[in-house]
């Protein structure tokens, strides 16, 4: 057991995090039958690229297929065209990694100029796969992770995204691993599940971290919760059985089983592991099951086929192409030489690892180095720069007194200058509106002048014409009733006549003064109103809400007029067949409508043109405060006033 401990703590600080295929967020068949099925290239160019994220592990060519298809539908859309630049630098990563990089920050420039939580998205995905250009391209972790807590991550959290920020949140746990900063990965492990738990589309990633965090315990001994996160991963998984998750399962299982001295259990995991990863196609992790497999079989003593494992590993890829891993794999075959008393080839391999080992710190050691000396020539640069300022300072302070008295000058003369102005304005505008409030007095008293004598008259010819008509009628009437039947035609007609010239007197006088409104009402007016607008022609409904009784006689008065003057409009001017007048009342706002079907008109005549009518439904409105909506249009038929007025309330 003498080598189980150090090599599974290297295991651990070498864990890269692959990609995986996990049940898809999305349906690839019913993304392509969207695709086949969108006219519109912005849907088109969402669907490609949303495909190109589903078939990524499983068909790299098909995927790029996709990428290239979303490109061409993203002309023409500037977000597009920055989102088609990620997927390309996406696509550049394993092969081109500095021209990935490019390509990820032009990405980027150009998202940042749209708001929205979607190009926020787009550029914590951005920063979040050029972090990974460094880490896993250039060895880089430190960069790797600075790059996803400054910029990945705080994007991530702006735009919403839980799955996705769950994911940098477990990213960046694997960051924290690969610098030995086990305490912190442990933390942004747990924070990943929790931010995963209730995404929908997580398979992928809550795996992944029930699996690493798995593997923190099992190597601190506590193989109870490690079984029981390993648990949670099965659970989950149950439903997918060929999901590449299950790579990560078996490995951390055949681990946990190894560190419990289970060997031969350990390694059934580990076979049926790499049994699914052949399956699967896919090599990396089907080379860190046979790693596990190489360590059960050396705790176990087989070591002439632990050594035949580590050899097969030796020559594959990629899981040979990281210096990490290659350490770890001529430990491994330093170790059980030397157990097996192979002293020559021990002796090789600990040159090997001896080598590479100072390889790996040299590289580091310069890494530093050089850091440390940007660090002096900056800080030497802004020494220099510091002093220069120090004397620009001095020259430049006398000018700035001078500039700043010229400019506060100014500022005192602009102030004063706007004071003057805001005054004057202030005085015309007072002026108007006393001068409005003026004419508006005055248009009241004429209106009110009017209506007194409407009333006078309206009774006059109600109490004295109306009279004298009624008792003529009735007078011809006896003298029908007596006379000879040869001239009661001519009588007959006479009285109808006199009916006729009754009825046209009481309805001059109604509407001089609606007696009704007097022993009524205003809505019992209205009503009343629109059925004497009422014909074989014209049909006029009344809709009323919430009228009050209370409002004083003189605003229902005036009410009243407003609407029957724009009834009269309506039939008289516009030819309407069909008319709506609709009142109602909220506290002491009073609204008035009428809409019609006849004949619209341009409402710029009326500021050129104003008859007498609607003049006085000016007045009237303005009298009780009020505004007044015209919906109309010269070459349509159809036409829609809307009246809102104050009205006072009585208690």
């Amino acid at each position: 057991m003498k080598l189980l401990t150090l090599v599974l703590i290297l295991i651990l600080s070498a864990t890269r995090s692959y990609a995986q295929q996990a049940p898809g967020r999305y349906d690839k068949d019913s993304l392509a039958r969207v695709l086949e099925q969108a006219t519109n290239d912005s849907v088109k160019a969402r669907v490609s690229f949303l495909l190109a994220d589903e078939w990524e592990d499983k068909d790299t060519l098909l995927s790029k297929k996709y990428v290239q298809l979303g490109k061409g539908f993203s002309k023409g859309h500037p977000f597009l065209q920055g989102v088609s630049l990620f997927y390309e630098a996406r696509k550049l990563a394993p092969t081109a990694p500095d021209s990935a990089a490019k390509v990820f920050m032009q990405a980027e420039n150009i998202l940042k100029k749209f708001p929205g939580k979607e190009a926020l998205l787009f550029r914590s995905m951005c920063w979040h796969d050029y972090a990974r250009v460094f880490h896993f391209e250039k060895d880089d972790p430190e960069t790797y992770v600075n790059l996803l807590v400054t910029q990945a991550i705080p994007l991530a959290q702006k735009s919403g995204d839980q799955r996705y920020l769950g994911k940098n949140y477990l990213d960046l746990a694997y960051g924290f691993k690969n610098l030995k900063e086990y305490a912190k990965a442990k933390i942004y492990l747990q924070l990943a599940i929790e931010t995963l738990r209730n995404e929908k589309g997580n398979t992928r990633y809550l795996a992944t971290a029930y699996h690493t965090l798995s593997e923190n315990y099992s190597l601190s001994g506590d193989s109870a919760k490690a079984a029981l996160y390993l648990d949670s991963m099965r659970v989950l998984l149950t439903p997918y059985p060929e999901a590449d998750e299950w790579l990560n399962y078996y490995a951390g299982e055949s681990m946990r089983l190894t560190i419990a001295e289970k060997f031969d259990q350990s390694l059934a995991v580990s076979e049926k592991g790499i049994a699914l990863a052949r399956k699967l196609h896919q090599p990396y992790p089907e080379q860190r099951l046979l790693l596990q497999k190489f360590y059960a079989l050396y705790n176990k003593k087989d070591l002439p086929e632990a050594r035949r494992v580590a050899l097969d590993l030796y020559s594959k890829l990629p899981f040979m192409n990281t210096s990490a891993n290659r350490l770890l794999l001529y430990y491994g075959l330093v170790a059980t030489n030397e157990d097996m008393k192979n002293i020559p080839e021990a002796y090789q391999w600990l040159k090997r690892y001896s080598y590479l080992s100072d390889s790996v710190a040299q590289s580091n050691l310069e890494t530093k180095i050089n850091a440390l000396e940007i660090k002096f020539r900056n800080a030497e640069h802004q020494r220099k720069i510091t002093e220069l300022n120090a004397s620009n300072d001095k020259a430049n302070f006398a000018l700035k007194r001078t500039i700043l008295l010229s400019w506060l000058l100014g500022l005192v003369s602009v102030l004063l200058f706007i004071i003057l102005l805001l005054g004057y304005f202030f005085y015309k505008n007072k002026k108007r509106t006393a001068l409005q409030q003026e004419q508006i007095k005055v248009s009241h008293a004429m209106l009110q002048g009017q209506e007194e004598e409407r009333k006078r008259v309206a009774r006059d010819l109600h109490d004295s014409l109306g009279g004298l008509l009624a008792s003529t009628k009735i007078n011809l009437s006896k003298i029908a009733g007596s006379g000879s039947t040869g001239n009661r035609p001519e009588m007959e007609g006479i009285i109808g006549q006199m009916d006729t010239s009754v009825t046209e007197l009481r309805r001059i006088a109604h509407n001089m003064m609606p007696e009704m409104l007097l022993r009524l009402g205003l809505e019992a007016a209205l009503k009343d109103l629109c059925d004497t607008f009422e014909s074989e022609k014209t049909t006029v409904r009344f809709l009323c809400f919430g009228i009050q009784p209370n409002i004083p006689q003189g605003e229902q008065v005036i009410i009243y007029r407003i609407a029957q003057e724009l009834l009269t409009n309506a039939v008289k001017h516009a030819g309407a067949k069909n008319i709506l007048l609709q009142c109602n009342q909220r506290d002491n706002r009073f609204f008035i409508t009428v809409e019609d079907d006849g004949t619209g008109f341009n409402k710029d005549v009326l500021h050129e043109n104003q008859g007498m009518g609607f003049i006085n439904i000016k007045t009237r409105v303005a009298y009780l405060n009020g505004k007044i909506e015209i919906l109309s249009r010269g070459n349509q038929p159809g036409t829609s006033i809307n009246i809102e007025v104050y009205v006072t309330t009585e208690i």
